[in-house]
């Protein structure tokens, strides 16, 4: 399996390494997750783990839901992910702590971006903007976005104001600072995607394996 859990962002902090340089990180809380379904390649096509995280009560969960749930017999969760790669080893209703990474260990972190709600082409795409000056008429606009007679239409893809925020978003290669298994939290450097106390999923990173290799 790809090694990974769910957490939940508790915020940013900062601590010194040991000849004193300032370092800001992360801290996650993780949980033990629980393995809720076991999928093979015979059965389902492909072989993942399916883990659950943040009890719930019952009520809150349908009953599809519910009877799904009730096969690990470990309670009912809130939040369900997928980690794909080799399950041998593991069982349904198995606990994953937060020992399976180390310092030094680079990771992936998934999470879901704050909401900025209607935003501009500068705020949500940089743009430049026109003068500033008295008389410019053009200082956030977006500019021109196509001809009037050919094509005659705005080109798919075209940069315009919208919705911005709340977008899937993976940071990659974030080291593992420090593991505290006594307080379920796990500290990575730098910044990770998403409000305070919103859901993450840390898993090993795809391009790198441990700091200095």
């Amino acid at each position: 399996m790809t090694r990974g859990l769910i957490g939940k962002k508790l915020g940013m902090t900062e601590v010194f390494s040991e000849d004193g340089i300032f370092v800001p990180v992360t801290v996650i809380e993780v949980e033990p997750s629980v393995v809720v379904q076991k999928k093979t390649s015979a059965k389902d096509g492909y072989d993942a783990l399916q883990l659950g995280y943040g009890r719930v009560s019952q009520r809150k969960l349908t009953k599809p839901l519910q009877g799904h749930l009730r096969k690990a017999d470990k309670g009912y969760f809130r939040i369900l992910r997928e980690f794909k790669g080799d399950t041998e080893g593991y069982e349904v209703g198995q606990e994953i702590s937060i020992d399976m990474f180390a310092p030094g260990d680079f990771v992936d972190v998934v999470g879901t971006t704050k909401g900025k709600g209607f935003a501009g082409v500068i705020k949500r795409h940089g743009f430049g903007g026109g003068r500033a000056s008295h008389g410019s008429m053009f200082h956030r606009a977006p500019g021109s976005i196509g001809a009037s007679a050919d094509p005659s239409r705005v080109f798919k893809g075209t940069k315009l104001p919208g919705h911005m925020g709340t977008d899937r978003k993976t940071v990659q290669n974030l080291v593992v600072w420090a593991v505290r298994p006594e307080l379920n939290a796990l500290l990575v450097k730098g910044a990770v995607p998403g409000n305070k106390n919103a859901f993450v999923v840390v898993k090993q990173a795809i391009k790198k394996g441990k700091e200095g290799k």
